[in-house]
């Protein structure tokens, strides 16, 4: 059995309910900007989902979903430049403070940090986004709470692939038995079984609650607290009524003893 040493938080869906009053909205005001007349609904922007990254995202609607519209002789330019302005409304949003982090996830950071495990960030999503979600949430001192942040294209292959935690292990010099995963999404799952991750934690929102958890060692509604307890969809919180230190540690040692 390994001991388990870090906690690695996916971001949109996992730490805050980022999507579909957040990134969508920003997509769409980015549009608008831009003299588009794209505009995407809760119910595609559900659909569009199923591909990680923005620029990535953005290319899939034109190809599946607005295949009329031609991109201009510089599409990789129109497309980031498209992606920029959306992370500044994006952004602009966050420091407004109208993107909380979930429930428990302050709470759970805390515990974390305080009982002496590693945390990190390991995202598709670009770093400033999650600098700025970090900064708005937990304030100045944000960065305490995490030793490495992985986002972004800092490598080549997105979610699915797991690329992207195995560099945030890779720069903490950890192996994956000693690591536990936290994820809200089908993509995220399996992006964290591709990294070799052992223990992996779901908590769904509204876009991924009916996706394909396979693998999931526990599958909850949210990471709660004491006012508002999380509801079980698979797996044990071993007798406590939100998802706490004490009950990851009992479950990763439970997967990694197996």
């Amino acid at each position: 059995m390994a001991d388990l040493k870090a906690l690695l938080f996916d971001v949109d869906g996992t730490l805050a309910d980022t999507e579909r009053d957040g990134h969508r909205v920003a997509f769409n005001r980015a549009f608008e900007e831009a003299g588009l007349d794209w505009h995407w609904s809760e119910e595609l922007y559900g659909r569009l989902l199923a591909v990680t990254g923005g620029k990535e995202r953005m290319r899939f609607y034109l190809n599946e979903f607005n295949a009329a519209f031609q991109l201009p002789e510089n599409g990789d330019e129109f497309i980031a430049d498209l992606h920029k302005s959306k992370t500044r409304h994006f952004t602009d949003m966050l420091k407004e403070g109208k993107i909380p982090l979930r429930t428990g996830v302050k709470r759970l950071l805390t515990e974390a940090k305080n009982a002496g495990l590693r945390l990190a960030v390991a995202t598709t999503t670009t770093p400033e986004n999650v600098s700025t979600l970090l900064q708005s949430t937990l304030g100045n001192d944000w960065q305490s709470y995490f030793e490495v942040i992985a986002a972004g294209d800092i490598v080549p292959n997105k979610k699915p692939a797991p690329d992207i935690y195995v560099w945030a292990m890779q720069q903490m010099s950890l192996d994956p038995a000693e690591c536990l995963a936290l994820e809200d999404s089908a993509n995220g799952v399996k992006s964290v079984i591709g990294a070799k991750i052992p223990t992996l934690v779901v908590t769904v929102n509204g876009y991924t609650r009916n996706e394909d958890f396979t693998g999931a060692s526990l599958i909850v509604d949210q990471f709660g607290d004491a006012d508002s307890p999380s509801s079980v969809i698979s797996g044990s919180l071993y007798g406590d009524a939100f998802v706490t230190i004490e009950a990851l540690r009992t479950l990763h040692g439970e997967i990694t003893a197996g």
